[in-house]
C-alpha cells in the first residue's frame, strides 16, 4: 500500500486556511441546529395562532425530517458529482430564503408545506459540510478535532436557538424565530465563496434519477406508515404506505447493487464499524427526539416559564455536548471507540430514565442534571461515530457516506417524533375534562391553553390541571421508552464497535 504521509504533509502546506474554511462550514451546521431548536419554543405560539390539530402539529414538527431523510443520500451523492462547495452554497441560500416563507405562514397547511421545502434545502447542507471536512483535513487527529468542532457547533446551536428564540418570542411574533437564519446564510454564502475549496468525485458517473425517486418515496412512506400506526393503530392506510415504502427501499438497494456507479455504495455496510456507527446514531436520535420536541412545551405550558427562561433552562445539554464533543476523539484514542460510544449512550439512557419521575412541579436541579447527562453522552457518542463513518470510506465517497450518517440522524428524529410523540399525544388525549370543554383541548396542550381562555375560570383551571397532568404522564412514558432504546443501543454498540479504532497521525 502506498504511504499517504507525503500527501498529508503537502495538504497541510497547501491549505493553511483550512481552519477558516471549517469556520464557514460550521455556520451551515449552526443554521440547521438553530432552526430545529427554535421550532420547539415556537410551537405553543404556532398552536395559538394557526390552531393546528394534534396531527397537524406533529406534521409541522416532523415533515422537515421526513423530507430531509428522503433526500440526504441523493443530495450527498449529487454533491459528490457537481461539487460539494457548489451544493452547499446554493442550499444555504435556499435555506435562508425559504425560512422567510416559514416565518409568514398563515395556515397549518402552509406551515407544513414551508417546512417540507426547508427540508429540501436542508438536505444539501449537512452531507456537504462533513464531506468537505473529510477533504480538508487529512491528518486523522486534526480531522477528529474538526469533527468535534463540527458537532460542538451543532450542540451550540441547540443553546443559541432557544436563547435567541426565547428573546425574540418575548418581543416579536413567532415568525421572527425563523428570520434569524437570514444573517447566518448571508455570512455563510459571502465568506464561503472566497474560502471554501471545491471538491468532487473525479469519476462520478451519472446521477441516477430512478434511484433518487426510489429513495425519496421509500423513506417518506415508511416514516409516514410508522407515524400513522403509532398515532391511530394499524390501519389499511398505514399498512399500504409501509408496504409501498418497503418495496421502494428494496428496489433502491437492488438497483444500487447493479449500477456501475450507484448513488450509495451498499458495500460500505459490510464494514462493521461503519454499519454499527450508523445504527447507533439512528437509534440514539430515535430515543432522544421525543424528549427534545416536547421538553420546551413542558417548560412553558406546564411549568409556566417564559420562552427565554425555557431556552436558558435547556442550556446544560448544549454545554455538556460542546465540552464532550471537543475531547471525544482524544478520549476514544486513549481508551476505545466502543467504550466511549457505549458509555455515552448509557448516560443518555439513564438520564431519560430519571425523567420518568418528573411531575408538573419538579424542581430544576433534577431537570438540569438530566439535561447535562444527555448533552455529555450525545457529545461523546455522536462525535466518535461521525469520525468512524468518515474515516471508513475513501475521500471520493465522503459525500455519500456523510449523507448516510445524516440520514440515520434525520430518520431517527422523524421516527422518534412520530413514535414517542404519538405516545405523548395518545396518553394526553384521554384526560378527564369538564362538560363543555372544546374538542381542541384534547388535541394538544397548546390547544388546551387556548381553549381555557374561552371557559369559565373554575372550569378552565380544572381542565388545565388535568391536561397538564396527562401531558406529563405521556412525557414520562415516552421518556421510559426512550431510556429502554438507549440502554439497548449502548449494549449493541459495545459488540458492533468491537476492535474499532480511530486513526492516528501517520
Amino acid at each position: 500500500m502506498t504511504s499517504t504521509l507525503p500527501a498529508t504533509t503537502s495538504e497541510a502546506v497547501r491549505r493553511p486556511d483550512r481552519w477558516l474554511a471549517l469556520a464557514v462550514l460550521v455556520l451551515a451546521v449552526l443554521l440547521v441546529a438553530v432552526d430545529a431548536t427554535v421550532l420547539g419554543l415556537a410551537t405553543p405560539y404556532i398552536s395559538e395562532d394557526l390552531a393546528p390539530s394534534g396531527t397537524q402539529l406533529l406534521w409541522i414538527g416532523d415533515v422537515y425530517s421526513f423530507v430531509i431523510a428522503g433526500l440526504l443520500v441523493s443530495m450527498g451523492s449529487l454533491g459528490d458529482r457537481i461539487g460539494r462547495k457548489r451544493i452547499l452554497l446554493v442550499g444555504a441560500a435556499a435555506f435562508g430564503l425559504i425560512s422567510v416563507l416559514n416565518a409568514y405562514a398563515t395556515t397549518p397547511e402552509m406551515m407544513i408545506a414551508a417546512r417540507a421545502l426547508l427540508g429540501v434545502a436542508g438536505a444539501t447542507l449537512m452531507p456537504a459540510t462533513l464531506a468537505l471536512i473529510r477533504n480538508l483535513f487529512h491528518d486523522p487527529r486534526e480531522r477528529s478535532l474538526a469533527v468535534g468542532i463540527w458537532g460542538a457547533t451543532a450542540s451550540a446551536g441547540t443553546a443559541v436557538g432557544p436563547i435567541v428564540g426565547g428573546f425574540l418570542l418575548e418581543h416579536f411574533w413567532w415568525g421572527s424565530v425563523f428570520l434569524i437564519n437570514l444573517p447566518v446564510m448571508i455570512v455563510l454564502v459571502v465568506v464561503g465563496v472566497r474560502t471554501l475549496p471545491e471538491s468532487r468525485n473525479p469519476n462520478p458517473g451519472p446521477w441516477d434519477l430512478a434511484s433518487v425517486a426510489l429513495s425519496l418515496v421509500g423513506m417518506i412512506t415508511v416514516v409516514y406508515a410508522v407515524k400513522e400506526a403509532a398515532s391511530h393503530g394499524p390501519t389499511w392506510e398505514s399498512l399500504t404506505a409501509g408496504l409501498l415504502g418497503g418495496a421502494a427501499l428494496y428496489g433502491f438497494v437492488r438497483r444500487q447493487l447493479t449500477l456501475p456507479t450507484p448513488l450509495l455504495d451498499m458495500r460500505l455496510f459490510r464494514r462493521r464499524g461503519f454499519g454499527g456507527a450508523v445504527l447507533a446514531d439512528l437509534l440514539t436520535v430515535l430515543g432522544m427526539s421525543g424528549l427534545v420536541f416536547f421538553l420546551s412545551q413542558y417548560l412553558q405550558l406546564v411549568q409556566g416559564r417564559r420562552p427565554l427562561e425555557a431556552g436558558l433552562a435547556e442550556l446544560p445539554a448544549a454545554v455538556g455536548a460542546v465540552v464532550a464533543g471537543l475531547i471525544a476523539g482524544r478520549v476514544a484514542r486513549r481508551h476505545s471507540v466502543r467504550a466511549v460510544v457505549s458509555g455515552g449512550l448509557a448516560a443518555i439512557g439513564l438520564a431519560l430514565a430519571l425523567l420518568t419521575t418528573i411531575g408538573p412541579t419538579t424542581g430544576y436541579p433534577v431537570l438540569g442534571v438530566a439535561l447535562l447527562a444527555v448533552g455529555v453522552g450525545a457529545g461523546f457518542s455522536f462525535t466518535v461515530t461521525s469520525d468512524v463513518i468518515l474515516s471508513s470510506v475513501p475521500k471520493d465517497q465522503a459525500g455519500a457516506a456523510s449523507a448516510v450518517s445524516e440520514t440515520a440522524y434525520e430518520l431517527g428524529a422523524a421516527l422518534g417524533i412520530a413514535v414517542l410523540g404519538s405516545i405523548v399525544t395518545g396518553v394526553y388525549r384521554d384526560f378527564p375534562s369538564p362538560a363543555g370543554t372544546p374538542e381542541g383541548a384534547h388535541e394538544s396542550l397548546g390547544g388546551a391553553v387556548e381553549a381555557a381562555g374561552h371557559m369559565p375560570a373554575a372550569a378552565a383551571e380544572d381542565m388545565l390541571s388535568s391536561a397538564r397532568e396527562a401531558f406529563v404522564d405521556g412525557l414520562g412514558v415516552a421518556s421510559g421508552v426512550g431510556a429502554a432504546v438507549l440502554l439497548a443501543t449502548a449494549v449493541a454498540a459495545w459488540f458492533l464497535l468491537r476492535d474499532q479504532r480511530l486513526e492516528n497521525a501517520g
